[in-house]
């Protein structure tokens, strides 16, 4: 019995030093945690839009729908500033009639600077520059049609909806101004303002 007890206690003495001779596993750590990068907006896009403009021409209240395409570019400065430069030509089925008078734009465009605000993958933008557009008179049924020029300004919203692919909503006010367009009854000093909101997308390269 004595020996069954010695020979116990020194199996229990030995095995730390047993222990010892394995191989230990080495010790896990998580990896740190890294943020992901903020989007940059820098680059070149195209992109296409559709929607819908009201106003004002030859004193005929004038609506309908538009659509069309957007070229540009854009370049983030260092932390959210981001400015840009963008033309877009839509063609325009904004119409209207008054007595014996229509007045209708056959097509809308604009060359505009932009400056916005990004907050990594949204940005809000505000945009102004050079607007023109054709105008169609019709009084008496002759039809007389005049390319006008004057200025665009607005902003809008844009935001990025796939690794190339932003998606944006926003609102351009342009006054034409006046120009002359001859009728059945005279020269005619014709005024044109209207109001577009678009919505888009934006391929970017």
């Amino acid at each position: 019995m004595k020996k069954m007890i010695v020979a116990a206690a020194l199996v229990m003495l030995a095995a730390p030093a047993f222990a010892a001779d394995y191989p230990r596993r080495p010790p896990t750590y998580a990896d740190p945690l890294v943020a992901a990068p903020l989007f940059n907006w820098t680059g070149f896009y195209i992109g296409g839009h559709g929607g819908y403009g009201w106003g004002t021409g030859a004193g005929v209240s004038t609506s309908g729908f538009i659509g069309g395409g957007q070229l540009g570019f854009n370049y983030q400065v260092n932390g959210g500033l981001v400015l840009g430069v963008e033309t877009d030509l839509s063609i325009s089925g904004i119409d209207g009639r008054a007595g014996g008078v229509r007045f209708g734009a056959d097509y809308l465009g604009s060359v505009r600077g932009r400056v916005g605000y990004a907050a990594d993958r949204v940005l809000l933008y505000g945009t102004g520059g050079l607007g023109y557009g054709r105008g169609d008179l019709t009084i008496g049924g002759l039809t007389n049609k005049q390319t006008q020029w004057g200025w665009a300004l607005g902003g809008g919203i844009e935001a990025m909806v796939a690794p190339q692919l932003s998606a944006r909503i926003e609102y351009i006010y342009m006054d034409l101004g006046h120009d002359t367009y001859g009728s059945v009854l005279g020269p005619i000093n014709v005024g044109f303002t209207t109001g577009l909101l678009r919505a888009g997308m934006n391929y970017k390269f």
